[in-house]
């Protein structure tokens, strides 16, 4: 019956636990609202205001259903630096998680920094630091496209402007032990993690969104270098499958990238 199973696993997977059930309800209530709209939206207990709602709702598939930022630890207020916070949606399972975490959540979007903060505190969360900064290897500014909803990046083919930086080197050297830290900064995280590459022996787990960008250098290897030389071992999720990889060069029909994966590092 192997070709039942194999007919099955998806619907199977989509309605494993409580929270793949729960975002196919999401799915089914805020599938068809109208793409990059500011939307209220609600889920579980919470309460989120939101720039597209598709992207919410794929955060809620990375974040709640599939948990790609569990973690253990056995420190009650574990140190969490969230680079590319985003909305909020990371930080509230960070809060959910572990309540007396000690939070710094970095968005370099003014719009969706705003949001963020404004989700926060409409979700009872007044105890994390936000830095509405890019994330970068200095504090020079850097030139920045804004788009909507998350893939505002310095590679974005918008109108760009140079928006305040902050070096994230600096951030690390403060810590004397970082439990998580998630970069998720669309395509600055090669130079990011170049610049701290001699700062993260004690950064005790490690998720980055890797991109590689059409019309330059891909750079997986030194980023992989990075993770291998700080002694982290890793996984890596593609969460994509192409026909015809050879001629279909386009990450999800991308006009922009080639290649998006994650990376997750963390110490035995």
């Amino acid at each position: 019956m192997y070709w039942l199973r194999y007919l099955l696993k998806e619907p199977f997977q989509a309605l494993r636990t409580a929270r793949d059930r729960e975002f196919i309800k999401l799915l089914l209530k805020y599938g068809d609202a109208k793409r990059h709209q500011r939307t209220v939206v609600k889920f579980d207990k919470h309460t989120f205001e939101v720039p597209d709602v598709m992207s919410f709702l794929w955060q809620y598939k990375e974040i709640y259903a599939d948990e790609f930022y569990f973690f253990k630890t056995d420190h009650i207020s574990p140190v969490i630096l969230d680079c590319g916070a985003n909305i909020g949606m990371s930080v509230l399972y960070f809060k959910e998680l572990f309540p007396q975490a000690r939070i710094t959540a970095f968005e370099a979007e003014p719009e969706i920094a705003s949001l963020l903060s404004k989700n926060l505190k409409t979700n009872g969360i007044l105890d994390v630091r936000i830095v509405d900064k890019a994330v970068w290897t200095n504090e020079d500014g850097i030139m920045f496209g804004s788009e909507s909803a998350d893939s505002s990046s310095i590679y974005s083919t918008a109108a760009k402007k140079k928006i305040a930086s902050v070096r994230l080197k600096d951030f690390l050297m403060a810590e004397k032990q970082i439990d998580f830290l998630k970069i998720d900064i669309e395509g600055a995280e090669q130079e990011v993690l170049k610049d701290c590459r001699d700062q993260l022996s004690h950064v005790k787990n490690l998720f980055v969104e890797f991109h590689s960008y059409i019309g330059n250098p891909q750079g997986l290897a030194e980023t992989i270098q990075i993770f291998e030389e700080n002694g982290f071992r890793y996984f890596i999720d593609t969460n994509q499958h192409r026909n015809k990889p050879f001629v279909n060069h386009r990450y999800r029909g991308n006009d922009v990238m080639d290649l998006q994966l994650n990376i997750f590092g963390w110490r035995e």
